[in-house]
């Protein structure tokens, strides 16, 4: 059985998808924009406000389904371009202090609305 998880304190789906599903024990987020919910806009221009609103937006989707980011086990970023790697990692080391999770990193051609970054998750809640 799954659940569907929806916030207002993440952006929207901008297509046929939900902001999160729980399944069993595992919470699969996903793929996060760098958008203000509030604003509906990207949190700014460069890659660090980007990756922090990417990520900002993961951990209140995990929050509606009362868990952390403690609770994430893998996570996936997608790049506009590799050459940012350094900058998102410093934002991403913030937020993933300890018992990081596993992570794949791939630049890719193009992100939707233009974005630097796109973030999703995978979280189990014991």
């Amino acid at each position: 059985m799954k659940t569907i998880i929806a916030t207002e304190k993440a952006p929207g789906a901008i297509g046929p998808y939900s902001q999160g599903v729980k399944a069993g024990n595992f919470v699969f987020v996903s793929g996060q924009l760098p958008i203000d919910p509030a604003t509906g806009a990207f949190a700014g221009p460069c890659i660090k406000c980007q990756t922090k609103q990417s990520l900002l937006n993961i951990q209140a989707i995990l929050e509606a389904q009362g868990l952390s980011l403690k609770n994430v086990v893998k996570t996936t970023v997608l790049l506009q371009n590799i050459g940012d790697f350094a900058a998102m990692n410093e934002v991403y080391a913030e937020f993933f202090t300890e018992e990081c999770p596993a992570r794949a990193a791939f630049e890719v051609a193009k992100l939707p609305k233009d974005a630097l970054v796109e973030i999703e998750a995978i979280a189990y809640a014991e």
